[in-house]
């Protein structure tokens, strides 16, 4: 039997329908649920385009187009019609990142044409808890970052994502677009850290949150204290923090190759329940 398809640049009227998907799957589209949650479907809102791959009329996967390229809820043949509509539209975004079945099709039919990656990070497990470990306690010294304490918190942010990313988020624009988004997470209460003596010893923030989950990032020991469990119990701490404050179920991903982190986070009380894939441009 034929099936008919169709891709789409989805509207503001299309929200519901979007969401539907998105919340499908609430610990895997968390990053982009939270973005659409907030800014709806419009693109200069929402930062990008999100398409839309419909089979007999109704829509069935996603795919956001916008600084990174997130499939969503997308089977091979969603993937191939997200692939061409790229091509097309050509390269825009500084990443692609989701599940790493649709994630990898994606990139192969993209490669030709935009590649070769900076980097290609093919297995990132995705770490999931509703609970924390009693095993670690978490440390009192973690908590929430003050507007006023931005300053500080800046540089460890910087090294931060230079030394996950390969590149500083200070280049292109001068980091206007980074310093913004750290702003915005201070001022949401998202962002926490520990200070001793007016420097970040350890830091973490929770990037993106939902009413069903959230998701933490920019996990980040200074290099003088790394060695001392620093990270299990600051992170013991911003899981209370999020369980208590932000959503039930808390998530992050991980490079497979960062064995000390996966142990701390098991440690801790996550689980391995998935893998994401990431390609850097």
């Amino acid at each position: 039997m034929l099936t008919q398809t169709t891709t789409r640049v989805l509207e503001p009227s299309d929200l519901g329908a979007a969401l539907a998907i998105l919340e499908s799957e609430p610990v895997a589209n968390a990053f982009v649920t939270s973005r659409v949650q907030v800014a709806g479907l419009d693109p200069w809102r929402l930062g990008g385009e999100m398409w839309g791959w419909y089979a007999d009329g109704r829509l069935r996967s996603l795919c956001y187009a916008g600084a990174n390229l997130v499939p969503i809820c997308a089977g091979p043949e969603a993937v191939r019609a997200f692939a061409d509509r790229a091509r097309r539209a050509g390269r825009r975004c500084s990443s692609i990142v989701g599940p790493a079945e649709p994630t990898a099709l994606l990139w192969r039919l993209l490669e030709p044409g935009w590649g070769p990656a900076r980097e290609v990070r093919a297995n990132q497990p995705l770490m999931v808890t509703e609970s924390p470990s009693a095993e670690i306690a978490p440390d009192p010294l973690v908590r929430r970052i003050r507007k006023d304490e931005t300053e500080i918190l800046m540089p460890a942010c910087v090294a931060m994502f230079t030394e996950e990313v390969g590149i500083s988020p200070l280049a292109g624009d001068g980091g206007l677009l980074y310093q913004a988004r750290v702003a915005e997470l201070i001022g949401a209460g998202r962002s926490f850290a520990r200070i001793d003596d007016g420097k970040v010893v350890f830091k973490a923030e929770i990037g993106a949150a939902t009413t069903q989950a959230c998701q933490i990032q920019g996990v980040w020991v200074a290099p003088e204290h790394r060695g001392k469990g620093l990270s299990e119990t600051g992170m013991a701490a911003v899981l209370r923090y999020a369980l208590a404050d932000v959503a039930p179920i808390v998530s992050l991903y991980v490079n497979d190759y960062n064995a000390p982190a996966r142990k701390a986070y098991r440690r801790v009380g996550f689980r391995e329940t998935g893998t994401f894939m990431s390609v850097l441009f």
